[in-house]
């Protein structure tokens, strides 16, 4: 199942989630031109915005991405406070709720390294460029290594 990003992400704005859109949408919405099949944020973790999230996920029916089906999970806010990066699959596709990230911190560290964007109909919070790379380079992982020539290049073609 691909992806549903206009619809899952007027779902978490609507539904009043306090999160900063990172990874390969975020690239997107900068002017990436990779694709991307999920959707990564970092997420609040207040009380409330953990009781929002896992009432607001429920009906998708979210579930650990690559665990072995029938294994017990249930999002709810004991889990989400006891954990901290959840790669989950839902009925809108696929989600990865991050806590805390490599190379930014948590939600509060972030935020002053983001902007306002309208995308998918909703405005939300959206890391800026210099900080995306920031944090691919910190993940490290074969994908983010690729798309940092092209992340560099959006970067300096603004920097002129």
């Amino acid at each position: 199942m691909s992806t549903q990003f206009d619809k899952l992400l007027p779902l978490l704005v609507n539904g009043g989630i306090d999160f900063i859109l990172i990874g390969g949408v975020a690239g997107n919405v900068l002017g990436s031109a990779r694709l991307t099949f999920d959707v990564d944020i970092v997420y609040d973790r207040s009380k409330a915005n953990l009781e929002k999230i896992a009432k607001l996920l429920k009906p998708h029916q979210p579930y650990l991405r690559g665990a072995p089906p029938g294994l017990p999970f249930t999002l709810d806010v004991p889990t989400l406070r006891n954990g901290l990066n959840f790669t989950l699959t839902t009925k809108l596709g696929d989600l990865d709720l991050l806590g805390e990230v490599a190379g930014g911190g948590d939600y509060k560290k972030l935020l002053p390294h983001t902007f306002a964007v309208e995308a998918f109909g909703v405005k939300f919070r959206c890391v800026d460029l210099p900080t995306l790379i920031k944090l691919k380079r910190a993940a490290g992982r074969p994908k983010d290594l690729e798309s940092l020539a092209e992340l560099q290049a959006l970067l300096e073609e603004r920097e002129r």
